[in-house]
């Protein structure tokens, strides 16, 4: 089975939305200055994170949330969907060194995505977690102490 890995929202204001999502979920955000202006990344607990987003220049449709699944083959997604009879709205475009993504309407009109993750990347980045330090206030667990060893008895 194939999970939704992420979630994006395409709009004329998305100053707008991420105030709106911050205040009524407390999500998160992290934002970054993409090419076609800033994306604000967001992480929602329990589920799987996303992001916010000017549409695209000339994009005259509505603005609108688009699921990503995650797929192992983001070009062979392509092919299967449209033997299924979807109409690919993205083909294959890669995203910086993350990975990959591609766009269809499925045969009812619905819009989604699929996602092809960099193994490099994810590499990177669950190394990058691991070596994050721990959160302050945190419970510690106190060290065992060494054994304190009795002097061997001599061999009479």
């Amino acid at each position: 089975m194939s999970p939704i890995v992420h979630l994006d929202l395409g709009t004329g204001d998305p100053v707008a939305a991420k105030k709106f999502y911050k205040a009524m979920f407390s999500w998160k955000f992290q934002s970054m200055k993409m090419p076609d202006g800033v994306y604000h990344g967001f992480t929602a607990e329990g589920g799987p994170g996303g992001g916010i987003g000017p549409k695209p220049p000339g994009d005259a449709g509505p603005t609108m949330w688009v699921p990503y699944v995650g797929v192992g083959s983001v070009k062979k997604a392509i092919a299967k969907a449209q033997k299924l009879g979807a109409q690919v709205l993205v083909p294959y475009q890669p995203i910086g060194d993350m990975g990959a993504i591609g766009i269809f309407a499925d045969p009812t009109g619905a819009t989604f995505g699929v996602w092809e993750t960099n193994p490099k990347a994810a590499a990177a980045r669950a190394a990058a977690e691991s070596s994050k330090p721990a959160k302050k206030g945190a419970a510690k667990k106190p060290a065992k102490k060494a054994a304190a060893k009795k002097p061997a008895k001599k061999a009479k």
